[in-house]
């Protein structure tokens, strides 16, 4: 064994013995704090108590032996269920029509502007394929474009 490689090799018997005692500390603040401390609150308890160890090295500790904390925040949904009965369809996928007026299918859409969202209803005429209604409004949640 070449010297600078035994020397590599007592400095990593020293700095995982350092690791191992770093873990107990870690450990320990994770269990005073119920197991829902994660790394930010377990580095902070760290630095409140005068040890200075780096973040990362913090985090790499937690994930080798298995330490992890508990989010309680309940993520937002973006999206809002729907609270009605999806409509039946009614055309079953038959895009065409012999006369004008007799299948006419719509759809909502929205558009960014300057003042905010602009949300467009159009109803498309199978037989002509000619928009023969639309409305619009500022929000999509209310009736405005099934009364106009």
């Amino acid at each position: 064994m070449a010297r600078s490689s035994f020397y590599a090799w007592m400095a990593g018997e020293s700095a995982r013995a350092a690791d191992d005692a770093l873990a107990h500390e870690i450990t320990m603040l994770h269990i005073a704090s119920r197991c829902t401390y994660g790394v930010p609150r377990i580095h902070a308890e760290l630095r409140r108590l005068d040890r200075r160890v780096n973040r990362k090295r913090v985090e790499r500790i937690m994930r080798e032996y298995d330490i992890a904390g508990v989010t309680r925040r309940k993520r937002r949904s973006l999206t809002r269920p729907a609270k009605a009965v999806p409509a039946h369809d009614l055309i079953g996928g038959d895009f065409t029509a012999a006369d004008p007026g007799r299948k006419l299918v719509g759809d909502i859409t929205y558009i960014p502007t300057d003042e905010g969202w602009l949300y467009l209803a159009t109803w498309l005429d199978l037989a002509t394929r000619e928009i023969v209604g639309y409305s619009m409004g500022d929000y999509h949640r209310a009736p405005w474009w099934s009364t106009h």
